[in-house]
C-alpha cells in the first residue's frame, strides 16, 4: 500500500499534543501490565494452591466471558465518542484491581474472585482496544497511521523490557499482589492523561435504526469476512496468538514450579529478549518504505512461527534460561516488526463507520479462540504432561503462515467504499 508520502520517505516524528498524550497514557498502562506479568497466575499457584487445570482457566475463562460480554460492546461504542469510552474502561479495569489487594489484606481472597476480576478486565480491555483504534483512525491521517502504531509498539516492548525485572522483584518484596495494586494505579493514571487530551471530538453519525438489532451483533464480523485480504489474516491472527497464548500457563507450571525458577527470573525470561521486540517495531517503518508492506507483513508473519516450538526442549538451570531467552528473542523480534505493519494494514482496509465494530469483531475473536486453546491445553497439559503440550502447540504454529494474506491488494481509498449493507 502506499501512503502520501514518496517512497522511501520516513515520516515525521511529531504528531501532536493530543496524540502524545495518548502515547504516555498507553506507555503508563503499559507498564502497570507489565509490573503484574504473571501476577494472577502466580497468586493463584502460590496464596491459593491451584494446579495446572485451575491456572489455566484463570486465563481462558475469564478470557472467554470476557470476550461474550464484550460482542454488544463493539456497535454500541461505534456511535458514541471515543475518548469518553476509553476514560470510562481504564476506570473499570482500576476498580476491578483494585479488590484483589484489598480481599488479600482481609483474608478473603478466592479463586472464583480472581475469575471475576479477569472476566471484567478482559471485557474493559476489548472495548479499550476498540475504542482506542477508531479514536486513532479519527484523530491522525492515514499515512501517520504505520508512524503511530510503530510507536506504541515500541513503547509495549519497553515497558515490557523494564516491567517484569522490576514486578518480579517487586513479588519478592512485597508480594504478588503488590504488583496487581501498580496494575490498577496505572488505569487510574492513563484515564486522567486521556482527559488532558483535551479537544474536541465529533460525535459520530447514527445509523437509522433506532434500536440495535440483534443481527448488527455480526455487523463486524460480516465486513471482515467480506474482505479478501483481512479474511486470512483474521484467522492467522487469532490461531496464532491463541496458540503461543495457551502455551503460557504450562511455561509459568514449569518454571515456577516443577524447575523452580524464580519470579524474577521468570521476568528476566521475557524482559530480556523484549529488546528485540524494540527493535524490531523501530524498524517496521523504514522496512515498509524498502520492500513494501505487503512483503514485510507477510515474511515477518512467517518467521514469527518458527520459534514456540523450541519452548518444548526446557529444562532446568541457566541453561534452561537461556533456552527460554533464545525462542522469545527470536519470536519477539519478528512480533516487533509484524504488530505495528498489522495494526496500520487493518485500519487502512477498514471503512471509518467500520472500525470500532470491525476491531471490536477481530479482538473478541482472538480472545475467545485465545481462551478456547488454553482451556483445551490445560487439560492436555494434565493428561499429556506441559513439556509435550507445549511442543504440540509449537508444532501447530508452524501452520500459521498459510493463512497470512498472499497478494497484494488495493487500500480502502482505491476502493468502493464501505458497502452500506453487509
Amino acid at each position: 500500500m502506499e501512503s502520501g508520502r514518496r517512497p522511501g520517505q520516513v515520516p515525521g516524528p511529531r504528531l501532536g499534543r493530543r496524540f502524545g498524550w495518548l502515547w504516555a497514557a498507553y506507555g503508563t498502562s503499559a507498564l502497570g501490565t507489565w509490573l503484574a506479568f504473571g501476577a494472577f497466575p502466580l497468586i493463584a499457584i502460590r496464596v491459593l494452591d491451584a494446579g495446572p487445570a485451575e491456572v489455566a482457566a484463570l486465563s481462558s475463562v475469564g478470557a472467554a466471558v470476557g470476550a461474550a460480554v464484550a460482542v454488544p460492546l463493539g456497535p454500541w461504542v461505534e456511535f458514541r465518542r471515543k475518548r469518553p469510552v476509553l476514560i470510562g474502561m481504564d476506570l473499570a479495569r482500576c476498580a476491578a484491581l483494585l479488590t484483589v489487594p484489598v480481599a488479600f489484606a482481609f483474608g478473603v481472597l478466592t479463586f472464583p474472585q480472581l475469575l471475576l476480576v479477569s472476566v471484567v478486565v478482559a471485557a474493559a480491555d476489548i472495548t479499550f482496544r476498540t475504542a482506542s483504534g477508531a479514536y486513532l483512525k479519527t484523530l491522525l491521517p492515514g499515512e501517520d497511521l504505520l508512524v503511530a502504531n510503530a510507536r506504541f509498539e515500541s513503547t509495549a516492548w519497553t515497558t515490557t523490557i523494564v516491567g517484569p525485572p522490576l514486578g518480579g522483584a517487586a513479588i519478592g518484596f512485597l508480594g504478588p499482589v503488590a504488583t496487581v495494586l501498580a496494575d490498577a494505579v496505572s488505569y487510574l493514571l492513563s484515564a486522567l492523561g486521556i482527559r488532558a487530551m483535551g479537544g474536541a471530538e465529533p460525535r459520530p453519525k447514527r445509523r437509522q435504526a433506532a434500536r440495535m438489532r440483534p443481527r448488527d451483533l455480526l455487523d463486524g464480523w460480516r465486513y471482515i469476512l467480506a474482505d479478501a485480504a483481512l479474511r486470512p489474516l483474521f484467522f492467522n491472527t487469532a490461531l496464532f496468538n491463541g496458540l503461543v497464548m495457551a502455551a503460557e500457563p504450562l511455561l509459568a507450571v514449569l518454571m515456577l514450579g516443577r524447575f523452580g525458577f524464580a519470579p524474577w527470573q521468570y521476568g528476566l525470561a521475557f524482559a530480556v529478549p523484549s529488546l528485540a521486540g524494540l527493535a524490531g517495531s523501530r524498524l517496521a517503518r523504514p522496512l515498509v518504505a524498502r520492500f513494501g508492506q505487503h512483503r514485510i507483513l507477510v515474511v515477518s508473519g512467517a518467521v514469527r512461527a518458527l520459534w514456540p516450538v523450541g519452548l518444548a526442549f526446557l529444562g532446568p538451570g541457566t541453561g534452561g534460561l537461556l533456552l527460554v531467552m533464545g525462542v522469545e528473542l527470536g519470536l519477539i523480534f519478528c512480533c516487533g516488526v509484524f504488530n505495528p505493519v498489522h495494526a496500520t494494514y487493518r485500519l487502512e482496509r477498514t471503512a471509518p463507520d467500520r472500525v470500532a465494530r470491525t476491531l471490536s469483531a477481530w479482538t473478541v475473536t482472538v480472545k475467545a479462540s485465545t481462551a478456547l486453546l488454553t482451556a483445551v491445553w490445560g487439560v492436555l497439559g494434565g493428561l499429556l504432561g506441559p513439556r509435550t503440550a507445549i511442543g504440540l502447540a509449537g508444532v501447530l504454529v508452524l501452520t500459521t503462515p498459510l493463512l497470512l494474506p498472499r497478494r497484494t491488494t488495493a487500500p480502502l481509498s482505491e476502493r468502493d467504499p464501505a458497502p452500506s449493507r453487509i
